[in-house]
């Protein structure tokens, strides 16, 4: 059974966000059949957090200052404290998985490096504008990000801004969301309002930002515009605000001054979400400064979960949540009275907004959260032994070396490879092309039952050379290689099987190199259309995109051409290219002809005048999938690309990919994709979006990718691969063996 290990740097003696995501961890873990121990922080005061847990299947709740586990008489664990009972914990029976939520906690547990790489991290209170996270932040968070296994974001938007800041986080950042539970009791059916008093409600922590002194005031504000109100509030924490040292005194008078001000005090979570579901409105409005949060209140799906509508902020992420007309958006206190006054005497628009809560906290539910959890589980802990029967019942893991100059494109199927448990992983990391530490690849070589060469280069040739007898060897040729003079060195007849990413590129190589057409087997390159499925951003079907611009054959003026042509019809489209400039790759700035290839292009820019202010330039990087939220269309205009990511991953984004004939693209992407030349390329862009068929392709394009080439399809062909050859010629997983597109008639 797989293990897991719980620690927040929070107070579950405290009912409030914090605390509930502790609870909600805990038990999606165990729902999800994993053994779990959680450390609590604090001394318990009150179990109505922490009693229930401890009931929960497989779950052990270590009260670490109760059972002396630490020398001290606070009543919370530093974060040196917990990292030290949390190893200690681990000594005894090692975890498989170790969740962490908080800042310094989770830094000092990276700092003492027991648990790299399994971790799978919370945070919340990072710095989360851009004028905030200085040099320092970035530092201490990409150490966090490398050390990893997956940093769990709460928001799509939280995601997108860790992703865009720190590059350790791309690829490790999957979306763990608030978890609303099931209420344990059938919710009551309120009477209608017409002539009885409105019933408002809060829960949780009482303190400024959170307005909870100025929602006491709310009943006598109401009664002067006509309407009865009482305001009911569970919770018995109120901060200590240093800069308002009256604050704590003013919050509780108020709480206590009775009438239509009701004050519950603590429940636990049960019983407060029972009491909120008799309740007409619930109350999550902020102060204004925290409209730029990244988070979402598990407050506000809780009461949407109650079918107890909620005043909330007016902010981006809620707007796309509930809709720009939700009817309980408020901003100021004005805004609050006008709108709880509305929804008292509008009867539609009670019911619109009831309607909205209760669609989007559905989509929070602890179901949803298991599915997701195990979904995580599976996709860290892979079962070889399911994608080759033959790993099944080994005495010992296989031992597979895999090496390489350049593993940017093999990097997922390592991270695979590695994580499971009937293999032994280990990389002989070439400092570049043809250099390396022959005595350590020696070591590894003797080491190595099977060796994966990544790039039909000198480290092909040297392993190929080398290989015994007992040792199985795969090469995987990308597209230059076949250019360079070491081909001809490689001992073909020693390498078990020679991977190529499409059909084209294998054709070409069995064509120029002579070698044996049934050691060619064709294996797509990945995409993680896992990472790549995000919602996009309002007018992208108006923003091309490119990744990469150089070397000059990726031929960035053919899109230049295609921007010009369209802008000639509708200027709202734009171009964005994400890449690196051809100054910083020295191998292609020395040429003469590509300096004057891109100044001609730069030139244009400035000069034409439908692509002046068009073009915007997007640092490279790994947040390609944030990037891809505003980019309708992925184009491709190359000269010739032995497969080229872009447009796949452009797919898997439900952006458009658009591509020109270049040798082999119809072996890799179906012909729908494919345009003659950059004029109908432009047609085709234009009239698919001006009909409203933009979204209906971005969906087909992403089903076509998922049938095609996802990463768990490409990872389980490499692990076959690990024990057995495939077919001469296959290219299971390419769109061109696999049939074409069936699907709406396309736009041209």
């Amino acid at each position: 059974m797989t293990r897991a290990l719980v620690y927040g740097d929070v107070n579950l003696n405290i009912i409030d966000g914090s605390a509930i995501w502790a609870q909600s961890m805990v038990e999606a873990l165990s729902r999800a059949g994993v053994e779990t121990t959680l450390v609590l922080k604090s001394r318990v005061t009150t179990g109505r957090l922490t009693d229930p847990l401890a009931q929960l299947p497989g779950v052990r709740v270590v009260r670490t200052l109760e059972e002396s586990l630490v020398r001290s008489t606070a009543d919370s664990l530093t974060p040196a404290q917990a990292v030290a009972v949390m190893t200690e914990l681990d000594k005894q029976q090692p975890f498989d998985l170790v969740v962490m939520r908080g800042l310094r906690a989770v830094d000092a547990a990276v700092r003492d490096g027991s648990f790299n790489g399994r971790l799978w991290t919370y945070l919340t209170d990072i710095p989360q504008t851009v004028t905030a996270l200085d040099e320092a932040s970035v530092e201490r968070l990409e150490r966090i990000c490398a050390a990893s296994r997956f940093m769990l974001c709460q928001t799509e938007e939280l995601r997108s801004f860790l992703e865009a800041a720190v590059d350790s986080a791309c690829g490790r950042s999957v979306i763990w969301t608030p978890v609303v539970p099931a209420p344990e009791f059938e919710l009551p059916q309120r009477s209608p309002m017409d002539g009885r008093p409105l019933s408002l409600v809060y829960t949780g922590k009482f303190a400024p930002l959170w307005n909870t002194l100025e929602m006491t005031q709310l009943p006598e504000r109401l009664a002067a515009n006509g309407v009865a109100a009482q305001v009911h509030l569970v919770g018995d924490k109120i901060h200590e605000v240093p800069g308002d040292p009256t604050y704590s005194a003013r919050m509780r008078s108020a709480l206590e001054s009775g009438g239509d001000v009701v004050w519950h005090g603590g429940m636990p979570r049960q019983e407060a979400m029972r009491t909120s579901a008799q309740m007409d409105i619930g109350l999550s409005w902020r102060d204004a400064g925290m409209d730029a949060s990244l988070e979402l209140s598990t407050k506000v799906l809780e009461f949407g979960a109650l079918d107890v509508p909620v005043v909330m902020n007016r902010t981006a992420m809620h707007e796309q949540l509930y809709g720009i007309d939700y009817p309980l958006f408020a901003g100021s206190f004005d805004d609050v009275v006008d709108a709880v006054a509305t929804v008292a005497t509008d009867a539609d628009a009670y019911a619109l907004a009831l309607e909205r809560c209760r669609a989007v906290s559905a989509r929070y539910s602890m179901s949803v959260a298991v599915d997701r959890m195990q979904h995580y589980l599976a996709r860290a802990f892979p079962r070889g032994a399911d994608e080759q029967p033959a790993l099944a019942g080994r005495s010992r893991p296989l031992r597979v070396l895999v090496a390489s100059h350049d593993l940017k494109f093999f990097s997922r199927m390592l991270d695979h490879l590695a994580a499971m448990q009937e293999l032994e992983v280990r990389v002989d990391h070439w400092s570049a092309l043809a250099e390396h530490d022959p005595a350590q690849s020696k070591e590894l070589l003797e080491w190595a039952e099977v060796i994966i060469a990544e790039w039909c280069g000198p480290v092909a040739v040297w392993y190929s050379q080398r290989k015994k007898d007992h040792q199985r060897l795969i090469v995987r040729l990308h597209r230059f290689e076949l250019d360079g003079p070491w081909v001809k060195d490689v001992a073909i007849d020693r390498v078990d099987q020679l991977v190529c990413v499409s059909p084209f590129y294998a054709d070409l190589t069995v064509e120029r190199t002579g070698w044996p057409r049934e050691k060619v087997v064709v294996v797509p390159n990945w995409v993680d259309a896992e990472q790549l499925d995000r919602p996009k951003l309002e007018g992208a079907q108006f923003r091309l995109g490119m990744i990469g611009i150089a070397p000059m054959r990726k031929r960035m003026d053919l899109g230049l051409d295609v921007l010009e042509a369209v802008r000639r019809h509708d200027d709202r489209f734009v171009l964005s290219a994400k890449t690196k400039m051809p100054w910083d790759y020295w191998w292609i700035w020395r040429h003469e002809t590509e300096r004057a290839h891109y100044d001609e292009v730069f030139r244009r820019m400035q000069i034409s005048p439908y692509l002046r202010g068009a073009v915007a330039f997007d640092d490279f990087g790994g947040d390609v999938p944030a990037w891809l939220r505003r980019t309708g269309w992925v184009l491709s205009t190359s000269d010739d690309e032995s497969f080229h990511l872009a447009p796949a991953e452009g797919m898997a984004s439900r952006a458009v990919p658009a591509l020109l004939p270049w040798p082999g693209s119809d072996s890799i992407y179906d012909p729908r994709w494919i345009d003659a030349d950059p004029e109908a390329m432009a047609e085709r862009i234009l009239t698919t979006v001006h009909s409203g068929k933009w979204q209906a392709e971005g969906e087909l394009a992403r089903d076509h990718l998922l049938a095609s080439f996802p990463l768990e399809q490409v990872c389980a062909t490499w692990t076959w691969l690990l024990v057995e050859n495939m077919p001469a010629g296959t290219a299971d997983g390419t769109l061109a063996l696999r049939g074409r597109i069936v699907g709406p008639e396309r736009s041209n």
